[in-house]
């Protein structure tokens, strides 16, 4: 599982000061489960995804699991733009331990799981955003984590990459959690049995995702 406990958030404003994303924010996320997130952009899904992950620390608080969490995957998740996709596979791949056959092994693994072809070899800054998505997905996808955390990452991309991520997602299914950020809601309530609904001003709300995109489309109706 994972428990957020009095988490407080804030970014420094010049104008303004403290700009407080989450106040004493508490909820718990159970394992093996695949979770949904929803919400308005600037609500704080992102924020709230780097802060499980660990990217960004909470200013008070602290979030704890049982479990290994995938850093937030997104459409360009720290690629370096003027690298190739294999460069890019290296560099992330080394920084998580793999060295000699084993970096080799699975940087192979993620050209052929991304199925860029001929482009793995090209700059990133030659990609679509498709392309990004699969590349991102495909290093996210080539460790074990307990908990994978995705950002808006299949909201892009083919049907052909779409349905293979939806693929990889049931695979998963009782295994390991997908904690995902999405505008898709179709996508959501197949594939996710829990959401989070992170409606603005510091404001969470867990329960089932049925309910969750209940409550976030009549909010939505509502203007």
């Amino acid at each position: 599982m994972i428990k957020v406990n009095n988490i407080t958030k804030f970014y420094p404003t010049e104008k303004f000061g403290r700009y407080y994303v989450f106040r004493d924010l508490s909820f718990e996320l159970p394992s093996r489960t695949h979770i949904g997130i929803l919400g308005r952009n600037g609500a704080g899904k992102s924020t709230l995804l780097r802060l499980l992950g660990g990217i960004e620390l909470p200013d008070r608080g602290s979030v704890v699991s049982d479990g290994v969490i995938s850093p937030p995957m997104g459409l360009a998740n720290g690629f370096a733009m003027q690298l190739s996709g294999r460069d890019n596979a290296k560099f992330i791949c080394r920084i998580s331990g793999d060295t000699g056959t084993q970096l080799s092994a699975r940087v192979q693994k993620i050209k052929e799981f991304s199925e860029l072809d001929g482009f793995f070899e090209r700059p990133v800054n030659t990609y679509s955003s498709g392309m990004r998505a699969r590349l991102a997905f495909s290093i996210s996808m080539s460790y074990d984590y307990d908990y994978y955390l995705i950002d808006e990452l299949t909201a892009v991309g083919d049907k052909r990459f779409r349905d293979k991520a939806t693929a990889t997602f049931s695979s998963l299914k009782g295994r390991s959690s997908i904690i995902m950020a999405s505008h898709n809601l179709h996508q959501l309530k197949s594939d996710c049995e829990v959401g989070i609904y992170v409606r603005g001003n510091g404001e969470v709300r867990v329960d089932d995702i049925h309910t969750i995109i209940a409550a976030y489309t009549a909010d939505q109706d509502k203007g």
